[in-house]
């Protein structure tokens, strides 16, 4: 099913390049940025596409968060050693989803979460669990179903994980799960935008040409990857 839909969806599965994919289950990224809404609230499994990351790539995007990160006081991240294709990784919670414009000048949330808002949209994920042993399948594009025996085995092998800064989203109304949606917050961008430090720039200018670079030697898988949102930076 096409990430513009998600009805219908019991166990709803994203297929995501590396490194972005294994950021996103190890609590380090915590904003998926798309160029289209979340059509799922709550539970998204993480699946990892079977293109093998260059190691640039994976350097430039752990640059990005080392960046960030120390606009908030922590200069350590614990990144994962091995970055797996082909493999169903974990899930997270997506709790909503807001523009970019919104996420950048939402003071409400850490710092380097709103320098995460570069796209278009942005999903909000909380609560990331690994799989102990990530399993092996074929991934989709856009957002579809998970099978159901593969379900019940990832279920049962789940792992809490505990990022270098996790954040929770407030609700806009605590009585309805479903209240961050794009248009939702009111924000006041000429008092709350964030000026980037200089290395924070160059980080993103570094992650915005191993984009690039990633789109080229892969653009047909690039239409389910997070990269395809990294190259309108």
């Amino acid at each position: 099913m096409h990430g513009g839909g998600g009805g219908g969806l019991r166990n709803p599965c994203l297929t995501m390049h590396q490194p972005w994919a294994s950021l996103l289950v190890h609590c380090i990224k915590r904003v998926e940025a798309r160029s289209w809404p979340s059509p799922v609230t709550g539970r998204l499994w993480i699946h990892a596409a079977s293109k093998v990351p260059d190691p640039d790539t994976v350097a430039a995007m752990e640059d990005f968060y080392r960046e960030i990160y120390t606009v908030d006081g922590i200069h350590h991240i614990d990144f994962p050693r091995h970055y797996p294709v082909s493999r169903l990784l974990g899930c997270v919670d997506v709790v909503g989803c807001v523009r970019s414009e919104e996420l950048v000048c939402w003071e409400d949330v850490p710092q380097s979460v709103r320098l995460e808002g570069l796209t278009d949209f942005c999903w909000l994920c909380e609560n990331p669990q690994k799989l102990v042993v990530p399993f092996e399948m074929r991934g989709y594009q856009g957002v579809y179903n998970l099978e159901r025996r593969v379900y019940e085995g990832a279920a049962r092998g789940l792992s809490p994980v505990q990022g270098p800064l996790s954040v929770k989203f407030p609700l806009l109304d605590p009585r309805n799960p479903l209240s961050l949606k794009p248009g939702s917050l009111n924000f006041d961008s000429s008092k709350s935008a964030l000026v980037k430090p200089e290395s924070v720039s160059a980080a993103i200018a570094g992650a915005r040409a191993a984009a690039t670079q990633y789109s080229r030697k892969g653009s047909s898988a690039g239409r389910i990857s997070s990269y395809a949102s990294l190259c309108s930076w």
